[in-house]
């Protein structure tokens, strides 16, 4: 019997464990994702004054989980760990039944870009993991204490570590792990299309007649379109089922003179992106190296464009402080965030292809261009 309590806590250890390791690590790998998922969680409960906090609770948030996942999994500090575990679940269950009623954000971001789960699909995860948090609290006696509690701490240092390493490395360049449908290797074109047998959305549809001064409701089956006695008020259209959405769904790009997004995807040559979701707010320590970018892939007959959802009058207040000659398009910014998670960033594309990605502390040489140019 005692034989069977262990395997039980072990199992249930290793389920709640692995669950929190596999989510702190898809998080610990785009940092700024997470940060951008906090924002909206905050700018939802009309709390975005606190925005400026976000990339620092995000990297906190990821480390708690990360080294929740590690400890449980090893069996370090396993009573003191469940309790944090508690406490951290005391939160997010209520959070998760909210946000699946209310609806506030599509999408909770537990598991990141790896692994886009609905509101409801959350909540049911969080009861699940409850669950096994409480079996975790009742068969915690028979948990074997191989370490001593400073050993524990000692080895604690291992995820806490190796996490914020993580996160600094992939915040100040790249994600070591693409999840987005931009990364390296994809033709965006195939991924805005939908297949012929796609779903749809399904809509509810009623409408509102008025006779002798009473309105009523009518569905599509039984509204009077033959009696001219009822007055036509309004249509509603409510969701009831959404549809196939492509991958990549809103990307566009527009200058003055019009939409250049065929343009950019269709071009059998290359074409340069650089992407700031904010050009007021992007990093312009590099600028002098982008702006001899632009020189190099101009002198080459390489296009070149800036993407960004900035306003005009900050547009041209940038091109005249950084003397830009390139020119500036118009793109949705939560687009330029899913692009590449850095500002400014640059793509490289070519027919539509995904060649190469680079964080601004990360830009290429002339020399390593004509290399990549040439394959």
């Amino acid at each position: 019997m005692r034989q069977a309590k262990r395997w039980i806590l072990l199992i249930c250890r290793f389920i709640f464990g692995l669950t929190f390791l596999f989510s702190g690590f898809v998080k610990a790998v785009d940092p700024l994702g997470t940060t951008y998922k906090i924002s909206d969680y905050l700018d939802a409960f009309s709390m975005g004054f606190f925005s400026d906090l976000s990339l620092l609770a995000a990297f906190l948030l990821i480390i708690l989980e990360f080294t929740i996942g590690f400890n449980l999994v090893f069996g370090i500090q396993v009573k003191k760990t469940a309790w944090i575990a508690a406490a951290f679940m005391l939160v997010m269950t209520p959070l998760t039944l909210y946000l699946a009623i209310a609806d506030p954000v599509s999408d909770c971001g537990c598991f990141g870009d790896a692994l886009v789960i609905s509101n409801w699909e959350t909540f049911y995860k969080n009861l699940v993991l409850d669950a096994l948090l409480v079996l975790i609290f009742v068969f915690a006696s028979e948990d074997r204490h191989i370490l001593s509690n400073w050993a524990s701490y000692i080895i604690m240092l291992i995820p806490v570590l190796s996490c914020l390493g993580l996160e600094l490395y992939c915040y100040n360049h790249l994600p070591i792990i693409d999840f987005r449908p931009y990364k390296v290797g994809n033709n965006l074109p195939s991924l805005m299309v939908i297949p012929d047998d796609a779903p749809s959305d399904e809509y509810s549809i009623s409408f509102i007649y008025e006779k002798d001064g009473v309105k009523k409701e009518f569905n599509l089956e039984n509204y009077p379109v033959e009696d001219s006695t009822w007055t036509f008020v309004l249509q509603n259209s409510v969701l009831i089922k959404r549809g196939y959405v492509p991958p990549i769904h809103d990307f566009s790009v527009q200058l003055e003179d019009g939409d250049i997004t065929d343009l950019i995807l269709e071009n059998q040559g290359y074409t340069f992106l650089l992407v700031s979701s904010k050009l007021e707010k992007a990093d312009v320590s590099r600028q002098k190296d982008i702006n001899a970018l632009y020189d190099y892939a101009n002198s080459n007959g390489i296009a070149f464009y800036c993407l960004t959802s900035s306003f005009h009058e900050d547009v041209e207040a940038f091109k005249t402080a950084n003397n830009v000659k390139y020119p500036i398009g118009a793109t949705d910014e939560i687009t330029l965030k899913t692009i590449i998670r850095s500002n400014p960033g640059l793509v490289l594309l070519k027919a539509g292809n995904v060649v190469a990605k680079w964080h601004y502390n990360d830009l290429p040489t002339k020399k390593e261009l004509k290399r990549i140019i040439k394959k």
